[in-house]
This record gives C-alpha cells, sequence and structure tokens, in this order.
C-alpha cells in the first residue's frame, strides 16, 4: 500500500499576505513594530539565523492572549486568495495538506481552520491566567535554523509519504529542499533573491503550483 503525498505549506507571506510576528508587534506600536520587521527580514533572507531573533522578538512584544484571536482573524482577512482553490485541487489529486511554520499555533489554527487543513506544526505560545506571556516552546525545531527539514524527516517517519512538496517564502523554507521531492519558492508578497536563486521551481502565483504537482 503506498503512502500519502504531502503538500506542506509555510504560513506568513505563503497562505496569508502577512507576517504574524510582525502583526503582533503592530499591536504595540511603530517603534516595536519597526525593530520586530527588521528581525523578521534578516532571518527570513537568511542573513541571521532563525534563534537568533525567535525569543528576542517576543521578549520585545510582551503579546498578551487576547491578541492571538485579532492576529488569527487578520490571517484570515488576508489570506492568499488563490489558497482554498489550490488546496481544493490538490486534495482531488489526492494531496494531504498541512502547514509547517515558525510562527504561532494558536494563531494560525483559524487561517488553518478557514482552508480545511488538519495538521498545523508551529510553535506554542504560553500565557498565564491574566493573558500575559509567560513564554514560548522552546524545544519546537521551527524555533531554530534547520528546523523545518527537521519536523519534516520526522513526518516522513511517521507517515511514510510516497511524495513531499514544501512551498514558502523565507530561507527558513528552503532549508527543507534535501528532504523533500520538490521545493517550491513563492514571491508573491515578498520575492527573495536567495529563495528565488536556489528553488527547485519559483512561482509569484499559487495558481501555478497545481501544474507543478502533477508532475512529480
Amino acid at each position: 500500500m503506498s503512502g500519502p503525498k504531502l503538500l506542506i505549506f509555510d504560513c506568513d507571506s505563503t497562505l496569508s499576505s502577512i507576517e504574524g510576528i510582525d502583526e503582533l508587534a503592530r499591536v504595540r506600536g511603530p517603534e516595536v513594530f519597526k525593530r520586530v520587521e527588521e528581525m523578521t527580514n534578516e532571518a527570513m533572507d537568511g542573513k541571521i539565523s532563525v534563534e537568533a531573533v525567535f525569543g528576542r522578538r517576543l521578549e520585545i512584544i510582551q503579546p498578551e492572549a487576547k491578541h492571538v484571536a485579532q492576529i488569527g482573524q487578520h490571517y484570515i482577512d488576508t489570506v492568499e486568495p488563490d489558497a482554498k482553490a489550490v488546496i481544493a485541487q490538490a486534495r482531488a489529486a489526492d494531496w494531504t495538506v498541512m502547514i509547517i511554520s515558525g510562527g504561532f499555533r494558536p494563531i494560525i489554527r483559524p487561517l488553518a481552520d478557514f482552508l480545511g487543513i488538519e495538521r498545523v506544526e508551529a510553535v506554542d505560545l504560553f500565557f498565564d491566567e491574566a493573558g500575559r506571556y509567560t513564554g514560548f516552546d522552546e524545544s519546537y525545531p521551527t524555533t531554530r535554523s534547520g528546523g523545518k527539514p527537521e519536523v519534516i524527516t520526522r513526518l516522513k517517519s511517521e507517515l511514510k509519504p510516497d511524495k513531499v512538496v514544501m512551498v514558502g517564502d523565507g530561507a527558513s523554507d528552503l532549508e527543507t529542499k534535501p528532504v523533500v521531492d520538490l521545493f517550491v519558492g513563492f514571491g508573491r508578497y515578498m520575492a527573495r533573491e536567495k529563495v528565488k536563486r536556489e528553488s527547485a521551481a519559483f512561482i509569484t502565483q499559487l495558481s501555478e503550483l497545481p501544474a507543478l504537482i502533477a508532475r512529480i
């Protein structure tokens, strides 16, 4: 019996036009937003490691539980317009769709539900009873460089897939290229030069994806 075919998406700047961490920062005002956005871009461009900025950005922001639902809805409001149709096409072709993100599971979950995606591999946030930030799951792989290929390797061991395709915009997504059958760089919102140069395929419209994955 053959295994599933996995179609894995990054979330930020891929299934939605926003970066969730930056939106959490925006709530705290323009100065915090600017600092965090610069750190995010440096990490996604591959100029600094993910772990160099992951915890630091959250320390700067000090998010509150009430912001989780707010940004979760913002993901839905800024959903990639072709996402629902492309995911439906992929499912019709027997692909199992999931999300692997360096973002935050509780914030991404509403978008995943909106798109009908069951499995989300992302980082948990922790709050106290008053809704104040107390930390994040520091052990989760996507909090550091090399984390996404680690998650995919685990999925391959668990699910024994026939094929694995990864779609994303950042350097942390590109790191999965050696452990997938096809890495597709996505540049509609952020066309990062390193990703564009090193991707097996690079698209700027998600509607181009079904034809690509039909060939593998």
